[in-house]
C-alpha cells in the first residue's frame, strides 16, 4: 500500500425506525423540555441513562411504547467515524490505499453484527479492539419521514458502552504513520475526545492531515447547558486541524454564535485551516485559509437540485441523515488529490462536489450531491 488512512471513533449498531411521526402525542410525552434535560429532540442524541432519568422509566419501555412494539425496519452499523471509513474504503480499494478503523466494542452479539459487515468491506479492522467488561455500543434511531418539509429527520437514543472505555494508550504507534488521520464521532468516546488536542498534536507532529468529523456533545452540553462545546483545549490548537466537518447545530454549538453565518464567520478567523459545515436540504459552507487546500473564501453551495427532484418523485433516501457518507467521500476526495498533486495545493471545492473519481466512480456513491454550479460567494474570509 502507497497511502494509509487510519480512523478513530465510535462503532455501533444502528436500531432503525422509520415512520415515527415527532408531533405525535407519543413523542411529545417525552421530549425535551430545556437544552440538556435528557428529553427525545429532533436532530439531536440523548443517551438511555439521561433518557431514563429525565423521565423515570426504562428506555426499552419507551421506545417500545413510541414504536408500538414494532420490530427495528434495518440493523445496521451507524456513526461518522465507522461509516465513513467503511465509504471510504470502498471508494479507494482499487488505488493502493488501505483504511484502518481503531476502536473498541464488547464481546456480544451486536459486535459480531458489525464485525460481519465490516468483514464484507474492503476496511481493515485489526485495531478494532474487544472489552469483556462493557457491552458494544448501540443507537435507537427514530426517524421522521414528513419532517422539515419530507426532508426527513431523526433523533437518536445511544448508550456509549465500551467506547467509554477506549483510551488513548490503546492506540498503536501505526495510526500516526498514516497519511490521513481521522477522528469522528469522538463525543463518543469521551477519553479520546478528552484527550483530543494531544492526539492531533501527535498527529501533525508526524506530519499526518488530520480531519475532525463531529457529532451531537450532548455529554457537555448537559455539563454546561448553552455554553460553547470544547473541541480542541484552545483556539490555538486549531491549527491542529486541516479540516473540520461539522453539521450546522454543531458548528453553532461549538462556536458559540446563534447562527451558522455566524458560526462560518468565527471560524474563518481562527487560525483552523479549512472547514464545511452541512445543514441538512439547505446550503454547505466551506473556507480554506489555503494552507492545505487552495485558499477559498467562504462560500455556500447549494444540495444539487437534482438530488431534490428525484427524492420528490419517490426515490429513497435524504439529505439530512447522510452526513456520514459525504465525510467518506471527502476523504475519499483529500486521499486521491493528494496522491495526484503531492504537496501542490488541492482544492476543497473538489473534495466537497466530488463530482467523479478520475476512473469513473459515480459522485452518486458519495452523499455529496452538492451543486458546484454558481456557489454563493459571502462574507469575506
Amino acid at each position: 500500500m502507497n497511502m494509509k488512512i487510519s480512523g478513530i471513533g465510535c462503532a455501533l449498531v444502528d436500531y432503525v425506525y422509520n415512520g415515527i411521526d415527532f408531533r405525535s402525542d407519543l413523542f411529545l410525552k417525552y421530549s425535551s423540555v430545556q437544552v440538556g434535560d435528557g428529553g427525545l429532540s429532533s436532530i439531536k442524541l440523548v443517551f438511555t441513562d439521561e433518557l431514563e432519568h429525565f423521565t423515570g422509566k426504562p428506555y426499552l419501555e419507551i421506545i417500545d411504547e413510541i414504536t408500538r412494539k414494532k420490530d427495528p425496519d434495518i440493523i445496521t452499523v451507524g456513526v461518522p467515524s465507522l461509516v465513513s471509513l467503511i465509504h471510504a474504503a470502498q471508494l479507494t480499494y482499487s488505488d493502493n490505499i488501505e483504511v484502518k478503523f481503531y476502536g473498541l466494542s464488547g464481546n456480544d452479539d451486536p459486535s459480531g453484527t458489525i464485525r460481519r459487515i465490516i468483514d464484507q468491506t474492503p476496511l481493515n479492522s485489526d485495531n478494532y479492539l474487544i472489552s469483556n467488561s462493557e457491552k458494544t455500543p448501540f443507537t435507537y434511531v427514530l426517524s421522521d419521514p414528513d419532517y422539515n418539509n419530507a426532508h426527513r429527520e431523526w433523533t437518536f437514543i445511544n448508550s456509549i458502552g465500551a467506547a467509554g472505555e477506549y483510551k488513548p494508550d490503546m492506540i498503536d504507534s501505526e495510526f500516526f504513520n498514516s497519511q490521513i488521520t481521522c477522528f469522528g464521532d469522538t463525543t463518543l468516546v469521551p477519553q479520546i475526545h478528552d484527550n483530543l488536542t494531544e492526539l492531533l498534536t501527535r498527529a501533525k507532529q508526524n506530519d499526518c492531515v488530520t480531519l475532525v468529523n463531529t457529532v451531537f456533545d450532548f455529554r457537555n452540553e448537559k455539563k454546561n447547558p448553552g455554553k460553547p462545546w470544547p473541541l480542541v483545549k484552545s483556539t490555538d490548537n486549531y491549527d491542529l486541524i486541516d479540516i473540520l466537518i461539522m453539521d450546522g447545530v454543531e458548528a453553532i454549538k461549538i462556536s458559540g454564535r446563534s447562527t451558522i453565518e455566524d458560526a462560518a464567520l468565527y471560524f474563518s478567523s481562527t487560525n483552523l485551516f479549512s472547514f464545511i459545515i452541512t445543514n441538512g436540504a439547505d446550503n454547505i459552507y466551506a473556507w480554506s485559509g489555503g494552507t492545505l487546500f487552495k485558499k477559498e473564501e467562504l462560500i455556500r453551495l447549494p444540495v444539487s437540485h437534482w438530488v431534490r427532484m428525484a427524492l420528490a418523485g419517490g426515490v429513497s433516501g435524504d439529505t439530512t441523515g447522510c452526513g456520514d457518507n459525504f465525510a467518506g467521500g471527502v476523504i475519499s476526495s483529500l486521499a486521491w488529490q493528494l496522491k495526484e498533486k503531492g504537496t501542490v495545493k488541492i482544492d476543497l471545492l473538489e473534495s466537497i462536489t466530488f463530482e467523479s473519481h478520475p476512473d469513473g466512480i459515480p459522485a452518486t456513491l458519495s452523499e455529496g450531491l452538492i451543486s458546484k454550479q454558481n456557489p454563493e460567494k459571502s462574507y469575506p474570509g
